[in-house]
């Protein structure tokens, strides 16, 4: 399995020299020549015809790239950057020359020729250099009409124009699809928890008085129904319900909120008795669990017939009696909890202080697979993307390369250690203009990292392997070499925080169930792929949902028994126990058995030796394992993820959807989609079984070693304490805080569970 294992590098990046340091000091330094074509004046004599198109052509060696082209005009403005790299360049002059569209030939207007030798070197945070003007000369040599304004220098990946030049390995690329190969940031926008509690309604209007009505409301935003039950009050015109509709909003608020009182007069029919809308920006934004006014909206009906009296067709004296508000205080979920980079509720008034800097460059790929055939050839045009909190970064896409070098660096703020940045890499299909129907960026892989397995300031180096999982097994498509650093800003509140929850308060004080909170984060997927896509150049639904872990809840015998093995690893510690039991108790080693007689006689007649030495064993067993402490962060693991025992029965069934593609009767197809469905449950809790357990088994293995370090610490001192403190005043203490009214109980998760949850698990190496 060494193919599929971490392996250490050791780049050349200027953070191993402390004198070097920059901003840039997690990457390779790469040298770029930059070319700004700014505009041009005077390439057109008065007399000129001005139905030519003038566009600028610059030559480095065998790379060629033009500018747009401009509309017809005498004096031009392209103002864009061009980015050569120096290792590919094999010659000492730049020419630059200025063309026509539609000319014959397209004929050239001019050119400069300029020395690369000369060329000056710029390093931030110097300012940007001056563009200047240069006379044109002809073929040869000689000075004609009109001047190119431009600038040229050498510079690194720490140059602004970094990020907006036209690259050299993307000269083939038209200009309009130049935008999809260059390098941006994107931020999550701003997700609310949107709550409805629907009370009851009044005066309502009924065409069948005769009939009992079976009324309900249905809520609809944006492309989520949500309904209510069918009111079981007695009073028919003004039916009661009291229950919440939640959905997931994000601003600015584009949608409105439509509810609809309706009947349901037969088998699949409704009919509608009143609807109103609700604008969002006008709804109160709750911090806490403090209940907001109920108002009374007007429910408006159209009329078929209008009546005698004249009126407009529509009625406004039936109401609806609501609770709506925006609720700020919960954290909206948009990754699974195993993976989450971001704990952080809402609104800003309620987040916690920042603890520290995470810094990721992302250096190289080697070994990347062909992912598609252009010209009969293949070729692999691959960008990463990188989530972290709100912050999505997306690389510059290298072309038709299969060991591609970004060497870019990204830096998001830290607000809670037990967070894990993602990193994935995509083959680009969207490089040729307009979007082609049905084309999608291809997954080629991506890993995870938990900041809480990281040491302080320490510079993690290394190659990760890239698996993807697909219907004929496990590949490997190559490795992603990365540098990351977590920097501690104040390690008082980097401690503080394995003490306090998780999540914000609402989630214990007014908790969401299981199945709402899949619901609720299938809906931020969608709207975060929706907005995401909108951008400019957009971060595709695909790319977007392969980094959430969309389809992470779907049933698969794979993941089942790859938890089910991660229990029994868990609890071989209580078969050690007990085979060390059956040892002692069958006398095969006599000294041993004697020993541990005396041991426990030792205990029997000094009870309050128990506990200390308890806290003490395990406080040494603490220490004795910081020897073989990992110190390589976790990756992809084929063998615990059980890729490696897997058949291709269970694949096809892992990468079939619900409902079944499979070709069987309509009854047995419902019954394998139920069984599928109640298997993804127990799936899921044997997966938090299995990391509860490892959890409570990484607190001495150094998998984080600040919790370690706190809990081997913690032991000895409660060792300590209790040989002083009687043993009987320990249980009176224990009993009588255990058994205290509920007025003095918390909601909020106690001390020892929030350190407890917040301990590393080997869920960050299933695939």
């Amino acid at each position: 399995m060494d193919e599929f294992s971490l392996k250490e590098t050791n780049p050349n990046i200027p953070s191993k020299k402390k004198s070097m340091a920059s901003a840039f000091d997690m990457v390779e330094p790469m040298e770029f020549l930059y070319i700004r074509i700014v505009k041009a004046k005077e390439l057109f004599e008065d007399n000129d015809d001005l139905a030519y198109k003038p566009y600028v052509e610059v030559k480095v060696g065998n790379y060629m790239a033009i500018t747009k082209v401009e509309e017809k005009m005498p004096c031009p403005e392209w103002n864009q950057v061009f980015a050569f790299s120096k290792e590919r360049i094999h010659t000492t002059f730049v020419e630059i020359m200025t063309k026509a569209k539609d000319q014959e030939e397209d004929g050239g207007k001019g050119r400069v020729i300029l020395d690369v030798n000369e060329v000056p070197k710029r390093a931030p945070p110097d300012s940007p250099l001056a563009p200047q003007w240069y006379k044109l000369e002809d073929l040869g040599g000689v000075c004609v009409k009109g001047e190119l304004m431009l600038a040229l220098w050498m510079g690194t990946q720490a140059d602004e124009a970094f990020t907006e030049a036209w690259h050299s390995d993307a000269i083939g690329v038209s200009y309009e699809g130049v935008v999809n190969t260059k390098a941006k940031v994107y931020m999550s926008p701003k997700l609310w928890y949107l709550r409805v509690n629907v009370i009851q309604a009044q005066n309502l209007e009924l065409t069948d008085k005769k009939r009992r009505p079976e009324v309900f409301v249905k809520a609809v935003f944006g492309d989520v129904t949500v309904r209510t039950k069918i009111s079981s009050s007695r009073n028919v015109l003004s039916p009661m319900w009291n229950e919440d509709l939640m959905f997931v909003a994000a601003e600015p608020f584009e949608n409105q909120l439509v509810l609809t009182v309706e009947d349901k007069v037969g088998n699949n029919k409704e009919e509608v008795i009143g609807k109103c809308v609700i604008h969002l920006g006008r709804l109160e934004r709750r911090l806490g669990s403090k209940p907001v006014d109920s108002r009374w909206y007007n429910l408006e009906r159209e009329v078929v017939n209008e009546g005698e009296d004249g009126n407009d067709g529509r009625t406004y004296n039936t109401k609806i009696q609501l609770r709506a508000c925006l609720d700020g205080g919960y954290h909206v979920l948009d990754e699974t909890t195993h993976y989450s980079s971001d704990l952080r509720p809402t609104v800003r008034q309620l987040w916690k202080q920042e603890i520290g800097v995470l810094e990721l460059g992302i250096l190289n790929a080697t070994g990347l697979p062909q992912m598609k055939k252009k010209d009969g050839k293949g070729r692999t045009d691959a960008y990463c993307v990188a989530k972290y909190g709100q912050k999505w970064v997306r690389t510059r896409t290298i072309m038709d390369s299969s060991s591609p070098q970004w060497n870019e660096q990204y830096t998001w703020v830290v607000y809670d250690p037990c967070t894990v940045i993602t990193v994935g890499v995509f083959d680009n299909h969207h490089f040729q203009g307009p979007d082609v129907d049905g084309a999608r960026d291809s997954r080629i892989g991506k890993i995870r990292i938990r900041l809480s397995t990281l040491e302080i300031d320490r510079i993690y180096t290394y190659a990760y392997p890239l698996l993807v999982l697909h219907p004929q097994g496990m590949k490997k498509m190559g490795e992603l070499q990365l540098a990351i650093r977590f920097s501690c800003s104040s390690y008082v509140n980097l401690l503080q925080v394995y003490t306090q929850p998780i999540l914000p308060k609402m989630h214990y004080s007014h908790p969401l169930s299981l199945y709402q909170q899949e619901c609720l984060r299938h809906q931020a997927t969608q709207l975060l792929s929706l907005r995401l896509s909108r951008s400019e150049p957009p971060l595709r639904k695909e790319v977007v949902e392969y980094m959430l872990d969309y389809d992470s809840r779907m049933w698969s015998k794979r993941r089942t028994t790859a938890n089910f093995q991660r229990i029994k690893a868990a609890i071989s510690g209580l078969e050690y126990a007990f085979r060390f039991l059956e040892t002692v108790s069958s006398w095969n080693r006599p000294f041993l058995t004697i020993s541990v007689q005396l041991f426990l006689f030792f205990l029997i007649f000094f009870p309050h030796f128990i506990f200390p030495s308890i806290c003490l064993y395990l406080c040494v067993i603490g220490i004795w394992k910081y020897r073989s402490r990992p110190i390589k962060p976790p990756h992809m693991d084929p063998q615990l993820s059980n890729v490696d025992r897997v058949v291709k029965e269970d694949l096809e069934e892992e990468f079939d959807g619900i409902p079944t593609c499979c070709k069987n009767n309509d009854v047995l197809r419902f019954r394998y989609n139920r069984l599928r469905i109640m298997a993804g449950q127990v799936q899921i809790l044997l997966g938090d079984l299995a990391t509860q357990l490892e959890r409570l088994e990484s607190l001495l293995n150094w998998r984080d070693p600040r919790a370690t370090a706190l809990f081997v610490g913690f032991s000895m001192l409660s060792g300590l304490l209790l040989y002083v403190v009687p043993l009987q005043l320990v249980f009176i203490l224990s009993v009588v805080y255990f058994l205290r009214p509920p007025k003095f109980k918390s909601k909020l998760p106690s001390m020892p569970l929030n350190f407890l949850r917040r301990l590393p698990a080997k869920t960050d190496s299933l695939l």
